[in-house]
């Protein structure tokens, strides 16, 4: 089910025993999933909200379990709000944070302590004695009775009235890491490497991420009386799959909640993408078979049985569970026609698209024929990372092409990289003692603090500096090139300010200004920082905002993905094909990001560099296509058509 905060009342999350709530066979874990993670984040913020003010009713504590990272934050910023504007009150809560870094101090900005204080803590009435997180300051010689002593603290208190919980990619909850033992409870473990890669962009760089964590165990948390564990993000997917279908398992640490009788998974749209129920729905359910469905369940099965789509026959059909998409449409012949018309009909040369033809199955329009373009980039390197070759493509077709890079991109250059160019501009400038006051400003940094202002000048104006390389490369005029700086983003830090009315009005302006025909725009939410959600949600916005207005008639939004993950076939409206010389000039447009190369602060759970998972990407998808039965590409870039 989809959960929708217009239609479904807080009473729609509370658990029903196994076997009432599934809606496949599949699924061992009660689960609801929303349109977005901002609406399920206010429905589990109230559920919270309701637990505390009933437990009040009764002068009872309400003693609550909770997590950090990522996932929670909107649920405490909800509370927040709950608390000064209607009065919820935290006199009677009582929490326990699930885990904190060792060694890590109170006022490190990595801390837990710092995090829930900083979201949380610092904006309610919570008692200070209330409060309890992990100490990460402690010896090794203290960290066993310390660990026993936080445990009888949750008995004395109570025991947990309510559990919130992220889930980490090795399927940790907690810092419970994969081989942690059911009846494990606090206790102090050694990182998984893959959890220290997820957190690095948080520590600038890995080698400055804990290697050893103190944790609530999976018994500890297993006691509470009610478990939400929230899910974000098509990178949970593939593990949220696993622990709500698979078999428990220590190598999956969140599996372990299959056994506890009151477990909600909250879902977004694309954690649940690998769902059985969402991926193949025809497997476990009659479908209502609309054009999209049609298209992924004719690609799945091509993919499956390793046959071209014009290959696929009946017999395909009927043993792959799909004999109801066949009887609707009388013959796979007929079907499988029809699918690959479509397919063949996104891919195009002319992105811009090709003056003096017939538009009628081309993805883009005819005229006109000289289009005005703005692509947005969310960080100074994205536009030629997910889609240099068309950007290449679009400027030699004639077409007014503008770049707009919404943030500086100015934390994810490091302090040795910053260094090098100041002391180079030394060796140039009149104005030393400027340049030495910069120095001694990165030597000071301890890599865990804020940025100042003329680090952060610096570090962005590398950046700057970088993309004009790269625009010219391309052939792009400098006139063309916007650097938009939203100040959300302008923090020092990794963790950056909510969108503001400011931020939408800079993009809305430069819209104005230009009256685009086509929007190109980041569509990938899986950047471990979360810039490319904010710079997209501030587009939604702004196209909600520009509607109105008649110049946005003719103008048409197209949406890339990143560096992480590709849009799958059957999402893909405009195909791009790029022949061996273009990747070679994309990869190169790549290489004038330099301090991007090869000290990559945020490369998420990939070690390889952008350039190659770029190129790995864009061959893939190529090869999908090929295996569909199209022509044999170098490699293709993908795009899926907003409309708004």
């Amino acid at each position: 089910m989809i959960g929708d905060i217009k239609t479904y009342n807080r009473e729609a999350i509370v658990h029903k025993p196994a076997g009432q709530f599934e809606e496949t066979r599949f699924e061992k874990i009660h689960n609801i999933i929303f349109n977005n993670s901002l609406q399920a984040s206010k429905i589990v913020a109230h559920e919270i909200a309701d637990l505390i003010k009933q437990k009040a009713k009764e002068n009872k504590k309400c003693v609550l379990g909770l997590a950090t990272g990522s996932s929670p934050i909107k649920v405490y910023e909800e509370l927040v709000r709950l608390h000064k504007e209607e009065g919820l009150s935290f006199n009677n809560v009582v929490t326990f944070n699930l885990d904190e870094y060792l060694p890590m101090k109170p006022n490190d900005v990595q801390s837990y302590y710092y995090f829930m204080h900083e979201h949380l803590f610092n904006h309610v009435d919570i008692l200070s004695e209330n409060i309890h997180v992990p100490n990460g300051t402690l010896s090794s010689e203290e960290i066993y009775q310390y660990c026993i002593d936080y445990e009888l603290k949750i008995k004395e208190a109570g025991g947990l009235d309510f559990q919130l919980l992220g889930i980490g990619r090795t399927g940790h909850i907690g810092f419970n890491e994969p081989g942690s033992h059911y009846n494990s409870s606090t206790r102090s473990i050694t990182l998984d490497h893959v959890t220290r890669q997820d957190a690095a962009s948080s520590f600038l760089g890995i080698d400055n991420v804990s290697k050893k964590a103190i944790t609530m165990g999976i018994s500890t948390i297993k006691k509470a009386k009610r478990i939400v564990l929230l899910a974000w993000g098509v990178n949970k997917a593939k593990v949220i799959q696993h622990t709500i279908e698979g078999k428990i398992s220590p190598q999956i640490p969140a599996t372990y909640l299959q056994d506890h009788k009151n477990t909600t998974f909250i879902l977004d749209v694309e954690s649940a993408s690998e769902l059985t129920r969402i991926k193949t729905p025809w497997l476990v359910m009659s479908c209502f078979w609309n054009k999209e469905l049609k298209k992924k369940a004719v690609f799945w099965l091509s993919e499956k049985v390793k046959k071209p789509i014009l290959k696929l026959t009946d017999k395909d059909y009927n043993e792959n569970g799909m004999s109801g998409l066949l009887a609707e449409e009388g013959s796979a012949y007929s079907l499988n026609i029809k699918i690959f018309n479509a397919l063949q009909r996104t891919i195009t040369g002319w992105p811009g698209g090709k003056p003096n033809a017939d538009d009628t199955n081309r993805p883009e329009r005819e005229t006109p024929h000289k289009k005005r373009i703005i692509i947005f980039s969310p960080h100074p390197d994205d536009d030629v990372i997910s889609m240099g070759g068309t950007f290449d493509r679009l400027i030699e077709q004639g077409h007014e092409v503008h770049v707009a890079y919404q943030t500086s991109g100015s934390i994810a250059v490091t302090d040795e990289d910053a260094l090098k160019f100041a002391e180079v501009a030394k060796v140039l400038t009149t104005d030393k003692n400027h340049l030495d006051k910069v120095i001694s400003k990165i030597n000071e940094n301890n890599k865990r603090a804020v940025a100042s202002k003329e680090v952060q000048l610096l570090k962005g104006t590398i950046r700057k500096a970088e993309s004009y390389a790269a625009t010219r490369y391309l052939g792009l005029p400098d006139e063309f090139v916007h650097f938009l700086n939203l100040p959300f983003y302008e923090t020092g830090k990794v963790k950056k300010n909510n969108l503001s009315d400011v931020d939408v009005k800079i993009m809305c302006d430069l819209i104005e200004e230009v009256k685009p025909h086509q929007i190109y725009a980041a569509g990938d939410l899986a950047d471990p920082h979360g810039t490319h959600k904010v710079c997209l949600d501030a587009l939604f916005e702004v196209l909600k905002q520009l509607k109105p207005k008649k110049m946005m008639e003719d103008c048409w939004v197209w949406l890339y993905r990143g560096a992480w993950f590709e849009w799958e076939p059957f999402e893909i409206e405009m195909a791009v094909p790029l022949s061996p010389d273009q990747v070679v000039k994309k990869r190169h447009a790549i290489f004038y990001h330099q301090s991007q190369k090869d000290k990559v602060m945020f490369r998420g759970d990939d070690i390889r560099e952008f350039w190659v998972r770029a190129e790995d990407r864009n061959r893939l998808t190529a090869e999908k296509y090929h295996d569909l039965g199209m022509a044999n590409y170098a490699a293709i870039e993908a795009f899926k058509r907003h409309y708004f």
